[in-house]
């Protein structure tokens, strides 16, 4: 399938993966070269060399493990009127090995930084070192972060999300994760803010910080659950005719909205802040942006 799609016109070859599209954006919003860094898994091939140009020429500070055996992970995006399919081949992205984290120049990034975020589906490749990153931020009082990212998360690899949850001070998903969680934990409620209010409320690992719970719901308003209170924020809405692609809009929110909370702005700024970064990702293809944000 890959060779097919190539070998067609129009082929756009863009950097990727949840959690590096997060952080991407976020580095993009902040305009300060070097105040991310991200740490993952690629093979030692083409791909593995552009990925590392790209996200290195947007100015992310990438430490990648590089393996051996396995390719660089890759996704076939379709798009058709907006709407996307995608065909993930994760090769290398499922090999990452808690040994290159505890590294001394790579365990060095961890204590420096001061925010950590993690999409879900790293839950099916190392749960090790996301607890090595979870009880470092709970023992220095530093902010957790992790994604539901996806329905099967939630139902698969539900032993290694609970494991996880208490550690995790602010939790990202999008309506149809959260009503999988809640229908997975015998929840009787497809209540979105309903759902996020019980995610913010499941017991903590430590107590400095509160959990919030944020949910996207495509063009209806984002919910936000803290402190035993739902507030809802209306998105940015787009024309139709001026979509082009919907792939890294989650991904976009949550750089934009890491982008202010790592500036300790209110949780207000922060959802704008993500509706903003979606609102102008799902205007170009992939998860791509302009050269500077035009964002107050």
């Amino acid at each position: 399938m890959y060779d097919e799609l190539a070998s067609k016109e129009n082929v756009e070859y863009i950097a990727g993966g949840a959690t590096q599209n997060s952080i991407k954006v976020a580095q993009w919003m902040l305009q300060i070269p070097g105040a991310t860094s991200y740490i993952g898994c690629i093979g030692k091939d083409k791909f593995g060399e552009e990925m590392k140009k790209n996200s290195t020429a947007a100015g992310v500070n990438v430490k990648y493990y590089e393996d051996e055996s396995a390719p660089t992970g890759t996704c076939a995006v379709c798009v058709v009127g907006g709407e996307r399919s995608l065909v993930a081949n994760l090769s290398a992205a499922n090999c990452y090995k808690s040994e290159h984290l505890k590294r001394p120049e790579i365990w060095s990034i961890v204590e420096k930084a001061k925010y950590y975020y993690i999409a879900g589906f790293f839950l099916t490749v190392s749960p090790e070192s996301i607890q090595m990153v979870a009880e470092h931020a709970a023992a220095k009082n530093k902010v957790f972060m992790m994604n539901l990212s996806a329905p099967f998360i939630c139902e698969f690899f539900r032993e290694p999300q609970e494991k996880a949850l208490p550690y995790m001070d602010y939790v990202f998903g999008n309506e149809t994760e959260a009503r999988t969680f809640a229908k997975v934990h015998g929840w009787e409620t497809d209540n979105v803010e309903e759902i996020a209010l019980k995610i913010s409320q499941w017991p903590k690992a430590s107590g400095t910080h509160k959990r919030i719970t944020v949910i996207t719901q495509g063009a209806d308003p984002v919910v936000v659950a803290e402190d035993g209170k739902v507030k809802l924020f209306p998105v940015i809405l787009l024309p139709k005719e001026k979509l082009v692609d919907t792939n890294g809009a989650g991904d976009a929110f949550v750089g934009g909205f890491l982008s202010q909370l790592v500036q300790e702005k209110p949780v207000e700024d922060c959802v704008r802040t993500g509706c903003y970064a979606a609102n102008v990702v799902i205007q170009r293809s992939g998860c791509t942006y302009p050269p500077k944000p035009e964002f107050n």
